[in-house]
């Protein structure tokens, strides 16, 4: 009998602490506001990327001489890769994905997207000599529209420490080239800065 009680005793010991262990490594998991602008840390985050794309758009489809040219037609545009000028690891793509697409949504801007070219010569090769393909409606090299314009940017950080406050100043310029006459068109920048106070106890 008494082993039969200890034997209990030991199971039911047993699968409590395995539930207990089970809570405890429950994750706690809730979706926070895409467009929150409220800042974690001084490094550059979500908030910055929404940031800078609607101030960088906003400022192209506003100028002057982009509204003129846009209400005849939609300029076709490049984008180049963005300058990291930081010392920090930065997804900069996701910067320049996120201009690019709001400047398609408006309507205005038609894009070449380089970062696709060597699929499609695959695919235009597969379609010219595979033999797969009606020759009717294969597309053939050389018939790709050529960009108007050059999209640029660079992205630069001054950081500074002193005490227990760390200071980080972001620049982001973004310029837009005529490839024709080589006159740069259009240019600006968005300033982000964000300031870390370390708090002391008594302070």
């Amino acid at each position: 009998m008494k082993k039969h009680m200890i034997r209990g005793i030991l199971l039911t010991l047993s699968a409590a602490a395995l539930t207990l262990t089970g809570c405890a490594t429950v994750p706690n998991v809730q979706y926070g506001d895409a467009g929150s602008a409220k800042p974690i840390t001084t490094e550059f985050g979500s908030s910055d990327l929404q940031q800078i794309a609607e101030s960088m758009v906003d400022s192209l489809l506003t100028f002057p001489p982009m509204v003129e040219l846009t209400t005849q037609r939609r300029p076709v545009l490049s984008v180049d890769k963005v300058k990291n000028k930081t010392m920090q690891h930065i997804d900069t793509e996701s910067v320049t994905d996120s201009v690019r697409t709001k400047l398609i949504r408006s309507g205005k801007f038609r894009f070449i997207d380089r970062t696709t070219d060597e699929a499609a010569v695959d695919e235009i090769k597969i379609q010219q000599e595979s033999g797969l393909v009606n020759q009717k409606t294969a597309v053939n090299f050389g018939q790709q529209i050529g960009a108007e314009f050059l999209l640029t940017a660079n992205f630069s950080e001054i950081r500074q420490k002193a005490g227990g406050v760390t200071d980080v100043y972001y620049k982001f310029t973004m310029n837009l080239k005529n490839l024709k006459t080589g006159i740069l068109e259009w240019s600006d920048e968005k300033e982000i800065r964000k300031v870390f106070k370390r708090s002391t106890f008594g302070g």
